[in-house]
């Protein structure tokens, strides 16, 4: 929004100057030629130039530059224009009604109005929680630095709420400062170890720096806790950041040998199936890591690698491994 609003200035600032240097160019008309004006460009003009009132002023925030990730100029992340839909928050609500319409006005992104019901909200009830949810709220908006204020604000109020320490992690690794989110996930940890996201986040900042012992170790009891979360994790929150495809292709095996380890064939083969297309040259280790004990007899994971060589398209190895 304060983008939106910083081109309206801008036009407003721009636009009378042409037609004054044009006007001061011209010689005056003679009088015969006066009523064949039209009288209508200078007022059209005025009104141009006239910037549009806004019914809920925002507060002005800090210009953010976007990040680009690792894929060049033309994944540039754009920060996402916001503009108003919903009515202003009622003066008469309570604080929890609030933060309910701001949830959900947040689940329909349109964070301009979330943002507003958040404020609306503190200014009734202040809390931990509201400053993490106006956190989460600029993390969406691609707002790192005024998320991780409010996330810094809410470990301040409440030092034993383990979310905002969670959400300073990923503004970290989103950073690729993968060690400073290593010890904000590390945080979020101690004070709740039963949250399969934060182990994840823990192992993806391990994975990150090439630990990839102590990523498969928080990746295994992020698994153990909740057996759906990288399937989550694959439709939204903060994705991987990996710099190769061998990389990527590395991390979809790690996943394949945890799947495998709980006895989940059917992802443990969607993983390794992935892990072959990206090339992964250690794909034969399946035959050595004891994970894969169990998925040795299954026929398909049998026909998988079988046809490995058609998916990467390399001549099949004469001399298999035997199972």
């Amino acid at each position: 929004m304060f983008l939106v609003h910083y081109a309206v200035l801008a036009a407003f600032m721009a636009l009378p100057q042409v037609p004054v240097k044009l006007i001061q160019a011209l010689p005056p008309a003679p009088p015969a030629a006066q009523p064949q004006a039209q009288p209508q460009a200078q007022p059209k003009t005025q009104l141009q130039a006239q910037p549009q009132p806004q019914a809920r002023p925002q507060p002005q925030e800090p210009v953010e530059k976007p990040i680009k990730p690792d894929n060049g100029p033309s994944s540039t992340a754009l920060v996402p224009q916001q503009i108003r839909k919903a009515e202003p928050p009622p003066p008469n609500a309570t604080a929890q009604e609030l933060e309910d319409a701001a949830d959900d006005l947040r689940g329909e992104k349109a964070f301009a109005d979330a943002l507003d019901y958040y404020h609306a909200a503190m200014a009734k009830a202040d809390s931990s929680v509201l400053h993490n949810k106006v956190g989460i709220t600029y993390l969406e908006m691609l707002r790192y630095d005024a998320a991780k204020r409010e996330f810094e604000r809410s470990t301040k109020m409440d030092k034993a709420y383990p979310e905002p320490y969670n959400n300073l992690g990923v503004v970290e690794y989103i950073h690729k400062n993968y060690s400073r989110a290593a010890k904000r996930y590390q945080q979020a940890i101690k004070l709740r170890d039963d949250s399969a996201s934060f182990h994840s986040n823990l192992g993806t900042a391990y994975f990150a720096q090439k630990q990839y012992e102590k990523a498969s170790i928080e990746y295994s009891r992020a698994l153990a806790i909740d057996p759906d979360i990288f399937e989550r994790k694959s439709r939204s929150g903060v994705s991987l950041q990996l710099a190769s495809a061998e990389d990527r292709a590395k991390y979809e095996y790690v996943i394949a040998k945890m799947y495998a380890g709980l006895g989940n064939s059917d992802r443990c083969l969607l993983y390794l199936r992935k892990a072959i297309e990206d090339g992964y040259n250690g794909i034969d280790d399946v035959y050595k890591d004891r994970e894969f004990t169990g998925m040795r007899k299954d026929q398909r994971f049998v026909d998988l690698m079988a046809a490995r060589s058609k998916v990467l398209q390399i001549p099949p190895d004469p001399n298999p491994p035997a199972p």
